[in-house]
């Protein structure tokens, strides 16, 4: 049985963490690299960080702010937001950034992810795959400005794994983030039936018992968690927080 692996996904504004509802009216959580030494201390197995703003404000990553939580970082981190240029990607490496997580530049320029999964490998990008229901129609993929991607969901998946060569996708529910309602079960479920890579899960965790549905009840890799990541509880106060390793992961 492969690893399963349980990863805190935190939001960053360009100056400090956030969480958000269903992407909208982020609240300030406190400082990043607070955060990130309390996760070493709970032996977390990965962090992702995404700077929800830089593509939004058209500016690059902060490179500096980026290495300092590198830096810090015990654990394999993964950095998502601003990436537009191959050097990009290369600086961030170099930083100690071990997979840049990638959403609109899928859109703007799939030949620079391309150039670089040729020079470092498929495991060092993933692909950030936003979905949402719209008012009319199927549950579909959404740009990170909001505009609904031309293929269905199940294409878009099989097309970042098979054309473009994306070594890991990370399914993130619009309707389901912040909600502490569980994940989108069934439709997870049902895109990890379509392709063959590995697969984070993300939007909606609020219980251990969420994250051994969508670990063992599907064939999830991985389960991001974010209020239950920074949050005591649903609506309480702010703790970094991490559940026992062993009050959800099988014995591999």
């Amino acid at each position: 049985m492969a690893l399963k692996r349980i990863i805190p996904c935190l939001l960053y504004d360009g100056s400090g963490l956030v969480k958000t509802i269903k992407f909208k009216n982020p609240s300030y959580i406190g400082d990043p690299i607070n955060a990130i030494k309390i996760f070493n201390e709970k032996e977390v197995d990965e962090l992702i960080l995404i700077d929800i703003m830089a593509s939004k404000q058209k500016r690059k990553p902060n490179f500096d702010k980026i290495a300092d939580m590198a830096s810090e970082a015990f654990m394999p981190f993964a950095y998502g937001g601003g990436v537009k240029t191959y050097e990009d990607f290369e600086r961030l490496y170099k930083l100690g950034v071990e997979k840049v997580v990638v959403n609109s530049l899928i859109q703007e320029k799939p030949e620079v992810i391309k150039k670089v999964i040729a020079k470092y490998g498929a495991q060092a990008v993933v692909a950030c795959v936003d979905f949402k229901k719209p008012l009319i129609g199927r549950v579909a993929p959404y740009s990170y400005i909001g505009h609904k991607i031309k293929h269905d969901l199940n294409g878009y998946a099989n097309y970042l794994a098979n054309d473009i060569g994306i070594g890991e996708l990370m399914l993130y529910s619009v309707d389901k983030d912040g909600t502490w309602e569980g994940y989108d079960y069934g439709l997870i479920g049902e895109l990890l039936n379509a392709v063959d890579i590995p697969v984070i899960a993300c939007g909606g965790c609020g219980s251990v018992a969420d994250l051994k549905k969508i670990l063992y009840e599907t064939k999830a890799n991985a389960a991001a968690i974010g209020s239950m990541a920074v949050y005591s509880k649903k609506g309480m106060g702010v703790l970094i927080n991490f559940p026992q390793r062993n009050s959800v992961i099988l014995e591999q």
